[in-house]
C-alpha cells in the first residue's frame, strides 16, 4: 500500500471495531481527512486518529462525534480517548498490541 497516514496496527483495530467493509472504509477516509486537517497541530497522526478510534469503541456515532470534536479542539480529542497524558505511548502500544 502507499505512505498512507493509517498506522498498520490502528488499521487492524478499525478492522476489529468496525467488523463490516464499508464502515470501516468510511472510517478510514474519515481519518484520512482528520490527519490533514490537524497537520497543524504537530501532534504524533497516529495518537491523534487513535484517539478517535478509541474514543468510539465501535461504535460509529461515537466516531463522528469524535472527529467532530476534534475539528473544534485536537486537545479534548486525546483527553478524552485516554492519550492526554504523558504515558499516552504506552497507552497507544497496550491498546494496538495488546499482545506485545
Amino acid at each position: 500500500m502507499d505512505d498512507d497516514v493509517i498506522s498498520e496496527r490502528l488499521r487492524r483495530r478499525v478492522r476489529r471495531d468496525f467488523p463490516e467493509a464499508e464502515v470501516a472504509k468510511g472510517v478510514f477516509g474519515a481519518m484520512r481527512v482528520l490527519a490533514a486537517e490537524l497537520a497543524d497541530s504537530r501532534q504524533d497522526t497516529e495518537r491523534l486518529l487513535a484517539a478517535a478510534v478509541f474514543i468510539a469503541d465501535g461504535d460509529i456515532g461515537r466516531f463522528i462525534a469524535a472527529v467532530r470534536g476534534a475539528r473544534t479542539d485536537w486537545r479534548d480529542l486525546l483527553v478524552a480517548g485516554d492519550l492526554g497524558r504523558e504515558d499516552w505511548s504506552s497507552v497507544l502500544d497496550r491498546e494496538l498490541d495488546p499482545r506485545a
